[in-house]
């Protein structure tokens, strides 16, 4: 919600969408969220800029290799970072920024299959088992949210600390604070 409302454009598109595709209903479906293109490209691009875990679960190297220039012996443990990963310029065009237009092409998941740049819930054998769930429900909480409200900060725009603390988990160090405006 916080990089919505830095944003007023894409609140105002991501608002429309998710109201059209909504419709009059008493409330939002899953069958509907699945219609949200570029719903779904916001979820992404917050979770490139914002991922659950800024370090995936440890693996450890069953073979020496070298990776980069780096030698790395065999049974070396290796802690993968995903925030930095999914921030790097060699691999997303202004990657400081939330775009999520970035995401339209649909061929990036979340599977980080294919696209190592994005893997917010890991990937491969290793990758979070809970990641349908956590999808499910962000994407619910996220919609539901934009299609019964307008949202506005209690103060100025410019007052939206978007600093982090880092630990296992990534959160904000000042709590966003979000009014209520209109009802839908």
């Amino acid at each position: 919600m916080a990089e919505i409302l830095r944003k007023p454009s894409v609140m105002k598109k991501v608002q429309q969408e998710v109201r059209r595709v909504v419709g009059e209903k008493a409330k939002v479906e899953m069958e509907d969220i699945e219609q949200m293109h570029y719903f779904k490209c916001v979820v992404k691009e917050t979770l490139r800029l914002h991922p659950p875990a800024p370090l995936l679960v440890p693996r450890k190297t069953t073979e020496s290799v070298e990776v980069g220039g780096y030698y790395i012996p065999v049974g070396t443990r290796i802690l993968i970072n995903a925030w930095a990963i999914q921030r790097h310029p060699d691999s997303w065009d202004r990657p400081e920024e939330f775009i999520p237009e970035r995401f339209e092409d649909g061929q990036v998941d979340f599977k980080g299959q294919e696209y190592f740049q994005f893997i917010p819930f890991g990937f491969g054998r290793r990758r979070c088992p809970g990641i349908k769930f956590g999808i499910v429900s962000i994407e619910y909480i996220i919609a539901n949210l934009l299609y019964w409200f307008d949202w506005k900060l209690p103060g100025e725009e410019e007052d939206l600390d978007m600093s982090e603390v880092y630990g296992i988990a990534i959160h904000k160090k000042v709590p966003l604070y979000l009014v209520p405006i209109t009802p839908k």
